[in-house]
């Protein structure tokens, strides 16, 4: 693998490796704060060597620091890379039947401004005071120089801006290329429900991610230079407005989350076709509600102000447009379980994990409702309901899509095949023990427990929670040492896997019938004419004339050669799509 390549499926790596290097540590991290609410002040076994002042227990101010990072870790240098990065830059090319990004160096420069960033990150937890401690969100005034002093927070904040960067450049290069560089004849009716989650996270990250990007960048103007974008008080003469960072942050945050999971989405929906071997039900209602989420994910953002003083009438407002966007939400899960309905299911890997998904972030977004409703968000915003709540649906649900899409797409981008056994035991256990330590959250935020506690038993009306708390921090210890079951078939499969099938998966998208495993440098040696839709499955002509019950996308069925002269003359052409519509 050429280290500086522009190929896309050589960069698709390469934030694989990264995006899974940072999830390990953020994993840990994680871990960490369970122990600290599970045995609070006691040392961490091993940790010694690392706080040798305290022994290995973790302080006050080194547990800021260790939420803080294990938050933004997991959202920028986690999720995204593996979801967006690895996952979106190997598939699209493939899945809309080009023979690479439309501009290749673009797509190596944003892994390598995303490389920079994770670098500043690391470096953050080795210097003098130490690395960001003001809450992944880095809320102004506990982001400036004077509740955070020190080089680390500036240094994490420098890395946030790498990533946004790195994320705004791969959203270009997405739109472009599926805009512009899809196959003759791949119409928007024929491309795969993967494509368009891909697509619609690149247009939010096109509109949001400068949000964010100059919102921290006037923040490091505020540690670094004096200006006063968000700083007030008796001492700040003329000074801002820390509730200016709130809105900006937000207005970014919300649509982060559907950012995060959109791919997801799109991967859900196909894999529940291609594994109960039906065209996937409501594909146009799948793909309106995917794209009436995306437009509607930065009208909501506000939900998260309720208690900063925010204005009544804006917050019902506010709280009218966050209950409405649930209802597309709801369109697509229900497209989803009709699909699923008296489908000839195959309980693979892939098909387990996006079942898994669907569960979790079912959960998670029934439990967000309580946080849509001014009534109800207030007693709960500050809450561990919070944490249980986005856990499930940014962290859940998202990881078990990246799972799902690795086991999916792991022969093509490898040309090995991982060990099915050990690729569904690690999913269904991962799957329960998600629910267990989030449903956890749920409950001890029921009861009143507050986020960011160091030692929430200093409190006595909370001291009956040790024992859930301890509980709910076993289950995350075991679904730490489940991860170790994807870690040992991937390192097991990378070295002594057998080789790939062509089409393991007997699937009709592009990627699996017109391109080897794994594919070469320009993809196709001839570029595919698309002739129908991504869920050609069950169709009586497939089992009459081919004697199976899928048809490649490319694939021309006897009297079809009219049809692909059509649909040759540009890569936008009308021509009506033979399967994957509703």
């Amino acid at each position: 693998m050429r280290l500086f390549s522009t190929d896309h499926k050589v960069v698709a790596r390469q934030f694989l490796w990264a995006g899974l290097g940072f999830l390990l540590l953020g994993g840990l991290l994680a871990l960490l704060i369970r122990w600290q609410w599970a045995y609070p002040g006691r040392p961490v076994p091993g940790l010694g060597w690392v706080l040798p002042e305290s022994g290995g227990a973790l302080t006050p101010p080194t547990y800021t620091g260790v939420f803080t990072m294990h938050g933004l870790l997991m959202v920028f240098f986690a999720i995204a890379p593996l979801l967006i990065g690895a996952l979106g830059n190997f598939v699209i090319p493939l899945a809309v039947g080009a023979r690479g990004m439309a501009f290749p160096r673009l797509t190596a420069l944003s892994f390598w401004v995303f490389a920079a960033g994770g670098v500043l990150v690391l470096a953050s937890f080795g210097v003098r005071l130490g690395t960001a401690s003001a809450a992944w969100t880095s809320y102004p005034p506990l982001s400036t120089h004077v509740f955070t002093p020190g080089v680390g927070q500036t240094l994490v904040m420098l890395g946030v801006v790498c990533a946004a960067v790195s994320s705004f450049l791969g959203a270009v290069n997405y739109v472009v290329t599926v805009v512009r560089c899809r196959a003759p004849g791949m119409t928007w009716g024929r491309l795969p429900l993967t494509v368009w989650g891909l697509f619609l996270t690149s247009v939010l990250n096109l509109l949001f991610i400068p949000v964010v990007a100059a919102a921290t960048g006037m923040l490091l103007l505020d540690r670094l230079t004096g200006t006063r974008f968000f700083l007030e008080g008796a001492a700040v003469v003329g000074g801002g407005d820390p509730l200016l960072y709130q809105h900006l942050f937000w207005l970014f945050g919300h649509p982060e989350v559907y950012i995060l999971i959109l791919p997801g989405w799109g991967m859900i929906g196909d894999f529940v076709a291609f594994f109960s071997r039906r065209p996937a039900h409501g594909y146009r209602g799948t793909v309106v509600a995917m794209s009436t989420v995306s437009a509607l994910s930065g009208l909501v953002y506000a939900h998260h102000l309720f208690t900063s003083g925010l204005s009544p009438m804006l917050g019902r407002a506010f709280m009218t447009l966050t209950l409405v966007i649930s209802l597309p939400s709801t369109v697509m899960f229900l497209n989803w379980m009709m699909t699923v309905w008296r489908g000839s299911v195959r309980l693979t890997a892939p098909m387990l994990a996006a079942v898994g998904a669907m569960g979790v972030f079912g959960l998670g977004g029934v439990t967000g409702l309580a946080l849509g409703a001014v009534a109800t968000d207030i007693p709960l915003h500050g809450t561990m309901w919070v944490v249980g709540h986005f856990h499930l649906t940014m962290g859940a649900a998202s990881f078990l899509a990246v799972f799902a899409g690795l086991y999916f797409w792991f022969p093509k981008m490898f040309g090995r095949t991982l060990h099915a056994g050990w690729a569904k035991a690690h999913v269904l256990t991962s799957a329960v023990l998600f629910i267990a330590v989030f449903g956890g959250q749920l409950l001890t935020g029921y009861a009143g427990q507050l986020r960011r506690l160091y030692d929430p038993y200093q409190y006595t009306f909370l001291k009956h929670l040790l024992e859930l708390n301890q509980w709910t921090s076993f289950a995350a210890f075991a679904l730490g040492l489940a991860q170790g079951i994807f870690l040992v078939n991937l390192a097991w499969s990378l070295r002594k896997g057998p080789a790939a099938d062509a089409n393991p998966w007997q699937v009709g998208t592009l990627e699996w019938t017109c391109a080897p495993s794994p594919p070469p440098e320009d993809n196709y040696a001839r570029v595919p004419v698309v002739v129908r839709g991504p869920h050609e499955l069950s169709q009586p002509e497939g089992h009459e004339r081919l004697g199976r019950d899928w048809i490649g996308q490319a694939e021309l069925l006897p009297g079809e050669a009219s049809r692909a002269a059509e649909g040759a003359e540009e890569p936008g052409s009308q021509v009506p799509s033979a399967g994957g519509a509703a």
